[in-house]
């Protein structure tokens, strides 16, 4: 018999495999609970905006790649270096990675890890008709990747080690495959209050990015114990402004916050 935390992986992972095989463009994902659900067609260009991606950045990227599932945009402090090696946690249809090894250049490499082999199968697929050579994506969780160690210059994350269930884990592993002198640079979702127990178990806020949240004392804490150091934890200026595109009028932001999560492997 499968405990609750196999149960609660796989309840995750087919709400996105669901929004894998629907992309936004399509129609949007608020049916499927997914993180920033109020990305449409109509209004990817605006959602996408008030994370922190320009229009440009947007409209580089293969069609169906920006699902609209981010809290943030993990690159605009990432600032990566031409010939990097960087590594996304979740990398969904591929947006993040895409927009990243335009920055690392054919001498970097960029590698998605997502535990959804739907969605390994869309950024693959979207890879394949860009003709992008420097990038590629692997089928895995984050709190086990596949990927050696000390390997990766540049760990980035969108919205989605707060699914985790073992959070203190992943950053164990992120420690494990950085580089010296590596360094880690999160969006996410973090709690800054006690959530009530009733939104702990709802399982679709836990898929929605929400429930699963861990106080950013906590977040702290475990990083620290993971040996990174210059840890810095910041909430986003449009933070509010996210949560309230994704469930208008529930004052989210009494419990949880988007933030930028940074730090190094010293």
């Amino acid at each position: 018999m499968k405990n609750s935390a196999e149960k609660t992986r796989e309840y995750i992972r087919k709400r996105y495999a669901d929004i894998a095989k629907k992309p936004v463009q399509v129609g949007g994902c608020c049916s499927t609970s997914c993180c920033s659900c109020g990305a449409s067609s109509l209004d990817l260009h605006e959602s996408s905006h008030t994370l922190g991606y320009k229009d440009s950045e947007v409209d580089s990227v293969p069609l169906h790649a920006n699902m609209g599932l981010g809290c943030g945009n993990p690159l605009a402090q990432a600032q990566l270096k031409e010939g990097e090696v960087v590594l996304d946690l979740g990398s969904g249809g591929g947006f993040d990675c895409f927009l990243a090894r335009t920055q690392v250049g054919n001498t970097g490499k960029v590698i998605g890890v997502d535990m959804t082999p739907q969605m390994i199968q869309l950024s693959r697929d979207n890879a394949e008709k860009a003709g992008y050579e420097n990038v590629e994506f692997r089928l895995g969780e984050i709190e086990n990747l596949p990927v050696k160690d000390t390997s990766i210059d540049v760990i980035i994350s969108n919205c989605v080690v707060n699914l985790s269930l073992d959070k203190k884990q992943v950053f164990s592993e992120a420690y494990r495959v950085l580089k010296q002198g590596g360094r880690l640079v999160l969006s996410d979702i973090v709690a800054t209050a006690v959530l009530p127990k009733e939104l702990q178990d709802d399982l679709d806020l836990l898929a929605g990015c929400i429930a699963g949240a861990e106080h950013y004392k906590t977040i702290e804490r475990w990083l620290k114990e993971a040996n990174f150091t210059d840890i810095r934890l910041q909430p986003k200026d449009s933070s509010k402004q996210i949560l309230d595109s994704w469930n208008p009028g529930s004052n989210l932001e009494d419990y949880v916050a988007s933030y930028i999560i940074e730090a190094k492997k010293a």
